[in-house]
């Protein structure tokens, strides 16, 4: 008996699913307290947009010195962006999945290489 395990990203707005190269996950924080939501890319469009007045008129703020310690987050890859890595990571015989998230050690090692 064979067992296939589907990872599915959906929309946690309208549920809407997230096709290989559709959508992101955004980060974003308030009050001190960190987010990330999976959205389509009009929904992304459409915070950001809805926040733009906020951080036009906002200043940058450090993060403090318990963030300064941690790593720097890397960005997500642009849609664009995917299908590349993917294709790279296959070339280099690196295990990658053909829908979903790319592992961090993979995206690591594309941009060491690019």
């Amino acid at each position: 008996m064979a067992r296939r395990i589907v990872h599915q990203l959906v929309d946690d707005i309208d549920g809407a699913l997230l096709e290989v190269g559709e959508g992101e996950t955004v980060h974003f924080s308030l009050n001190g307290a960190a987010y990330e939501i999976d959205l389509t890319n009009s929904h992304a469009d459409e915070l950001r947009a809805a926040l733009a007045p906020y951080i036009n008129a906002g200043r940058r703020a450090s993060a403090g010195s318990s963030r300064s310690a941690a790593a720097p987050r890397r960005r997500a890859a642009r849609n664009s962006e995917v299908g590349e890595i993917r294709e790279w990571a296959k070339s280099q015989g690196l295990k990658v999945s053909e829908r979903g998230r790319i592992a961090a050690d993979v995206m690591e090692a594309y941009r060491a290489a690019h």
